[in-house]
């Protein structure tokens, strides 16, 4: 499997206004789209979903990192798919076209969700602009 590094993390939180001040103020991330429950901010070359979520009828813990993904190049995703459902590994979801590339999340050998996306960014905003 050949990721090339880190691409973006998506974060659970219970206020999205209270938790976007804070990325943008403490940490200084760039707000580049806001929806009504989740907002994209730039942070370097890397970007961080923020998602507002409830405790209702949660079956994972209710905030705090949702997944972690990591960058691979379009031409090595659907090898390194296969490669994961080969090995057994827990699909979460995918692999399927979304959000400006290729993506499949799955989960480590601990039950953290990781994902492997082709896209950037501004690939992603395309599609919500």
């Amino acid at each position: 499997m050949k990721a090339t590094g880190f691409n973006h993390v998506t974060i659970r939180v219970s206020d999205l206004s209270n938790s976007l001040l804070f990325y943008e103020s403490m940490l200084g991330m760039k707000l580049v789209h806001r929806g009504r429950l989740d907002v994209y901010l730039e942070w370097g070359s890397a970007w961080v979903c923020l998602i507002e979520r409830s405790c209702e009828s949660s079956e994972r813990p209710c905030y705090g990192v949702d997944h972690i993904a990591f960058s691979i190049a379009e031409e090595d995703f659907h090898d390194a798919a296969a490669k994961l459902q080969r090995a057994g590994v827990p699909i979460v979801r995918g692999p399927l076209e979304r959000g400006g590339g290729y993506s499949i999340n799955f989960l480590d050998p601990d039950g953290t969700e990781l994902e492997l996306f082709t896209g950037s960014l501004a690939e992603r905003m395309k599609g919500w602009s």
